[in-house]
């Protein structure tokens, strides 16, 4: 026979005389079946004291979704509003209409966050408790979404307070959740099953970065706010990338922490038959612009039934570990085709990798490093996501993936659409940029003008600036980019015909382009040039500059309008600079009235240095100072001058800067003047520090 142990639902944490037993009962045989105990559970919580509809104790799926996608992974919080608490608590998720008397009852799949909180339920697996009695206001876990066709989900969860009152059935402790309809064409969520898809389809990535100061106002860093060059996938399902609840590889640590992508492409290139295409876009300085000024980042790549998913990354900098992306995306469909467009919102996560808790946070390694899992508006107060409330982050970020063309025979059961014709017309292939993602440039120029005037060959140029070098191990190339070319009116085509002859007009030969008359207009001739010269040198050595070029008059310059000099900017490196101080203020009033002191004065940093420029100097200079000797008693504390009573020091005041050098204040007034004292003895003081030093 097994050996029995008493046990008790939700533990009893008051005095002896409250009476327990109305909802103890004896657990199964050890080894034995779990299907009658859980159902017990639910029996036992009709029992006690009852408190139903909404109240102080609330569950919530974060984001608050009326719908659960197939397979995906929420957090689910538990919460308490102040002053209210709880210490014990049992949480469930059952097929809508059952009462969890089996196993089968019951849906999803649970996860633990914190081991120290939370833990599976003694001899009913599908449901969670605490792992230790203690008061809590908040715990949280994982649940992961049911498979496609589950129905609907009633999550439902019990508090044990101060007695034994439990919260099920009703109201804010009750959640229900149903699948979410899926539109004919969108993805399969995770994948539960091989792809059946024919042929190929080609994808076009394109990444909208909403990460701004306007939406994201809290403590949003104002200097090097920026997304990491991203990194990414198409792969089969033998490969992940990165997934919630693993942990973060050495690439996805080096994107994570540093946004620099060279790791993770090696990693993903070792994988070879498991990848398809590598995802590669360039990061992007700052992080945000209107899309007038900066278009969205795009990659295009290529999916087949093999490599099916798609899985991608990207840093959100400075801060401490802080990603967006997806991980493992199903494009191929459940009707053996292909899907035609994704558009899907970003929030944070962390990779367990730094435990800072803001976005410029000082280098603090998590040991032993934690699992990847989503960034939450209850993390922690400092964090720029927090909401007291508990509600959803807004996304920083957006993607959209546009199927723009397939290869090969499809089998898809569903007929096409339109839609399905009109996105196989696909695009051409664009020339491949191989710049390192490591290296930052601005825009391309307009192109130049031509070199040649004349239907000689020539060539055009077109320039950009190198405005920052992440990984200076990796060299950035060139900053400039020619074109041939030739002068108005010429074709470079007609110009390599051998075949045709050139017909000359008083001993000067036209140009031989077909179609067109032997001989130029007479007017054109008397004008003769000579070919451009290069390029100046740039007038600076950094920044922007001028260069110029010249070509020479070969006829009567009575007959000839054409220009002889061309000048255009040109761009180089960032030129240093140095740190811009203010003025030095005036000293302050000394921070003693009697004996020995000091006074201060500050000044203001103007421009921080930037590009290698000179450092700043000290902003903050004191010097002692000695107004008169000190008459006090032994022991005193100062507050007897020259027959005057004087009130204690008041509290110091606010600094006058948040930053680059304030100043406190702190006074002592009279509180008892003595008839014959003298008035010099009987002033009111005034004591004065820095403060906020560091500059802004």
């Amino acid at each position: 026979m097994g050996m029995y142990r008493h046990v008790m639902l939700l533990h009893c944490y008051f005095a002896s005389s409250f009476l327990c037993t109305a909802v103890a009962f004896v657990e199964e045989p050890v080894g034995g079946r779990s299907d009658g105990y859980c159902g017990r559970i639910l029996r036992a919580q009709t029992q006690g004291t009852r408190k139903e509809g909404h109240h102080e104790f609330r569950i919530r799926v974060e984001g608050d979704p009326a719908s659960y996608q197939p397979g995906s992974t929420y957090r689910v919080v538990l919460l308490a509003t102040s002053p209210s608490y709880f210490r014990g608590f049992t949480l469930i998720a059952l097929k809508e209409g059952r009462e969890g008397t089996v196993d089968d009852d019951y849906i999803g799949q649970f996860q633990n966050i914190d081991e120290e909180d939370t833990q599976f339920m003694t001899n009913c697996a599908p449901a969670m408790t605490e792992s230790t009695p203690r008061r809590r206001t908040r715990i949280q876990v994982f649940w992961t979404a049911p498979p496609t066709g589950s129905g609907c989900v009633i999550m439902k969860a019990s508090i044990v307070q101060k007695r034994v009152i439990y919260f099920q059935d009703e109201g804010s402790l009750t959640i229900r959740l149903c699948e979410k309809e899926r539109v004919f064409g969108e993805a399969t969520g995770a994948p539960a099953m091989e792809c059946c898809a024919c042929g190929t389809a080609k994808y076009r990535l394109t990444f909208y970065g909403n990460w701004s100061e306007k939406v994201h106002p809290k403590d949003y860093p104002r200097r090097a706010n920026h997304w990491s060059a991203l990194i990414g996938a198409s792969h089969s399902r033998g490969y992940v990338l990165w997934e919630y609840g693993g942990y973060a590889s050495e690439g996805v640590r080096q994107v994570a922490e540093f946004g620099s992508p060279i790791k993770m492409e090696e990693e993903i290139r070792q994988k070879g038959d498991e990848v398809l295409t590598v995802i590669k876009t360039k990061a992007q300085w700052p992080a945000w612009q209107p899309l007038n000024l900066r278009a969205a980042p795009s990659a295009e790549f290529s999916v087949d039934r093999t490599c099916h998913l798609m899985s991608f990354l990207t840093m959100l900098g400075p801060s401490p570990d802080w990603n967006v992306g997806l991980s493992g995306e199903d494009l191929c469909t459940k009707e053996c085709g292909w899907v035609q467009r994704l558009e899907t919102d970003l929030i944070p996560w962390d990779a367990g990798t730094d435990n800072g808790v803001t976005y410029e946070s000082p280098n603090k390694p998590t040991i032993p490093q934690e699992k990847i899992r989503p960034l939450t508006s209850l993390d922690h107060p400092q964090s720029p996501f927090y909401d007291p409330e508990g509600g959803a982050i807004t996304p920083i970020a957006k993607l959209v993936v546009e199927r723009i063309a397939r290869k090969g025979e499809q089998c898809n059961v569903v007929p096409d659409t339109i839609d399905d014709i009109v996105a196989d017309i696909g695009q051409e292939d664009k020339e491949e940029d191989d710049t390192p993602e490591t290296c930052i440039y601005s825009g391309w120029s307009p192109w130049s003008a031509c070199s040649s005037a004349t239907c000689e060959k020539g060539r055009r140029m077109r320039q950009r600036m190198l405005k920052a070098q992440l990984d200076l191990s990796v060299p950035c190339p060139h900053t400039q980019d020619f074109q041939p070319c030739m002068g108005p009116g010429c074709s470079i085509e007609g110009k390599n015909r051998n075949t045709l002859k050139c017909d000359c007009c008083e001993g000067l030969c036209s140009v031989c382009v077909r179609e067109q008359p032997a001989c130029l207009f007479a007017d054109s001739l008397l004008c003769m040039l000579s070919p451009w010269s290069d390029w100046s040198d740039c007038s600076v050595t950094c920044g922007r500059g001028l260069q110029t070029r010249q070509r020479m008059l070969k006829s009567d310059p009575a007959g000839c309008s054409e220009e002889l000099e061309q000048m255009e900017k040109c761009m180089l490196p960032e030129c240093p600079a140095d740190c811009m101080v203010s003025e030095w203020s005036e000293w302050s009033e000394c921070n003693k009235s009697c004996g020995k002191g000091h006074t201060i004065r500050t000044r203001m940093v103007k421009l921080e240095p930037q590009f290698g420029g000179r450092a700043c100097p000290e902003t903050i200079q004191r010097k002692k100072c000695k107004i008169r000797k000190c008459r006090t008693k032994e022991g005193s504390r100062d507050t007897s001058v020259s027959g005057c009573r004087m009130q204690p020091w008041t509290a110091w005041t606010d600094c006058t800067k948040p930053c680059s050098g304030g100043i406190q204040e702190r006074f002592m007034v009279a509180k008892e003047r003595d008839k014959g004292a003298m008035a010099v003895g009987c002033k009111d003081r005034k004591e004065v520090r820095a403060c906020n030093v560091y500059p802004c």
